[in-house]
């Protein structure tokens, strides 16, 4: 059998569909962080202004602290699929490690059928019908003067459980490959910045 070009991923026994559906979460979930993560941007920049007004022109303002949080939880929140998809979530790796693929695939498996899944259908859920509500009455912060809108941020909710949602499915199918063939799904490599 040829060897696999670079940024292709041999996997013996798993259907071509498969392969595909995963590969395509897995570029989803890649991109969508890639995308995300220009919000430390405007994160970096409101708190600098901040600072740079408070302590050099004395002139705080009343909507840096308001776009700081609320940036902060976007990105921190919208990363958590690409997260996922890089394997950035806490495991207990003492353990895990010393696993072979079939148990580590077995047990993913079972903790994403039983907790994760239920866990990520709940928040999207529930988060689902907050942001909705907040849309509807148009939501705002009473904890500035500034009042800012918390509609499209209550929205981030029901968003990050989707993506995490998706990206879970990739997780859960690469470690129904690893109980069937008792390796470990390889990732391809990923595009860089």
């Amino acid at each position: 059998m040829a060897t696999p070009a670079r940024g292709e991923v041999r996997v013996d026994g798993l259907p071509p569909a498969l392969v595909s559906v995963v590969r395509g979460i897995d570029t989803l979930s890649d991109w969508s962080g890639r995308i995300v993560c220009w919000l430390i941007i405007p994160l970096v920049g409101s708190l600098t202004y901040e600072v740079v007004a408070r302590y050099v022109f004395g002139a705080p303002t009343a909507w840096a602290f308001d776009v700081s949080y609320m940036l902060y939880g976007a990105l921190f929140m919208l990363g958590a699929g690409y997260a996922l998809y890089r394997g950035g979530h806490i495991r207990t790796d003492m353990l895990y490690q010393n696993w072979s693929p079939r148990t580590q695939g077995g047990i993913d498996g079972v903790c994403y059928l039983f907790l994760f899944f239920p866990a990520m259908l709940f928040l999207f859920w529930m988060g689902g019908q907050e942001a909705w509500h907040s849309w509807q009455i148009r939501e705002t912060s009473d904890q500035s003067p500034w009042h800012p809108p918390l509609y499209p941020f209550k929205a981030v909710i029901p968003l990050t459980a989707l993506l995490l949602l998706i990206q879970g499915v990739s997780e859960f199918l690469k470690s129904v490959y690893a109980v069937r063939s008792g390796r470990l799904y390889a990732k391809r490599e990923t595009f860089e910045i």
